[in-house]
C-alpha cells in the first residue's frame, strides 16, 4: 500500500509540474511568409481571391489527392466556405471561410479545424506592389495553442513547421502565376 501511495504522489507531482511549466510556454504565434511574384497586383489578386484556387498551390491541399472537398456559397466573396476531409488522415477535417475582403489588397480567412483536434485559426493573404509587374504576397496564419496543450510547443517548432508549409504554398503560387 505504501508503494502505491508513493507512485500516486509521483504521478500527481509529475502532472502538476507539467501544468506549471505550461503556464510559461508561449502558445500564440503569428506565422508569416512572403514571396514576390513577377505579375501585376491585379492579376495576382484575381487568382488568390478564389478560395478554390488554394487547392492548386497549398501544400496541405496536395497532401491527400483523394481528399473530399465541399464548397458553399459564391467563391471570391465573404461567406464562401471550402471544406475538406482527408481520406488518409494526412490533413484531417475542417473548413475555411472568407471572412473579409479588401479588393486588390487583402483577403481574411477563418480556418476551422475539426479533426484531428478542434481549433480555430484566423489567416490572411495580403498583396503589395513592389514594382510595375511585381507583387509581394504575404500569407499569415495565427495559431493559438490553448493551455495546457501549449506544452507541446516545447517539443515541436510550430512556427517553423507551419511557416515551411506556407512558404511551399507561396512558392507553388509563384510558379503557377509566373507560368501563365
Amino acid at each position: 500500500m505504501k508503494i502505491l501511495k508513493r507512485i500516486l504522489i509521483v504521478i500527481v507531482a509529475f502532472v502538476a509540474l507539467i501544468l506549471i511549466v505550461a503556464l510559461f510556454v508561449k502558445g500564440e504565434f503569428d506565422i508569416q511568409r512572403s514571396v514576390v511574384i513577377n505579375k501585376p497586383k491585379n492579376e495576382v489578386y484575381d487568382y488568390i481571391k478564389y478560395l478554390k484556387n488554394q487547392n492548386e498551390y497549398s501544400k496541405w491541399a496536395k497532401m491527400d489527392p483523394n481528399m473530399k472537398t465541399e464548397f458553399r456559397g459564391t467563391d471570391g466573396t465573404v461567406g464562401f466556405v471550402s471544406a475538406w476531409e482527408s481520406q488518409a488522415d494526412s490533413v484531417g477535417k475542417g473548413e475555411q471561410e472568407i471572412k473579409g475582403i479588401e479588393p486588390g489588397k487583402r483577403i481574411d480567412y477563418e480556418i476551422r479545424f475539426i479533426k484531428p483536434f478542434a481549433a480555430v485559426a484566423p489567416a490572411y493573404m495580403a498583396l503589395d506592389s513592389t514594382g510595375v509587374s511585381q507583387t509581394k504576397v504575404t500569407w499569415n496564419f495565427h495559431e493559438k495553442m490553448p493551455y495546457p496543450m501549449n506544452i507541446m510547443c516545447l517539443f515541436m517548432d510550430i512556427e517553423k513547421m507551419i511557416g515551411a508549409d506556407l512558404q511551399t504554398g507561396l512558392n507553388n503560387l509563384k510558379a503557377i502565376l509566373e507560368k501563365q
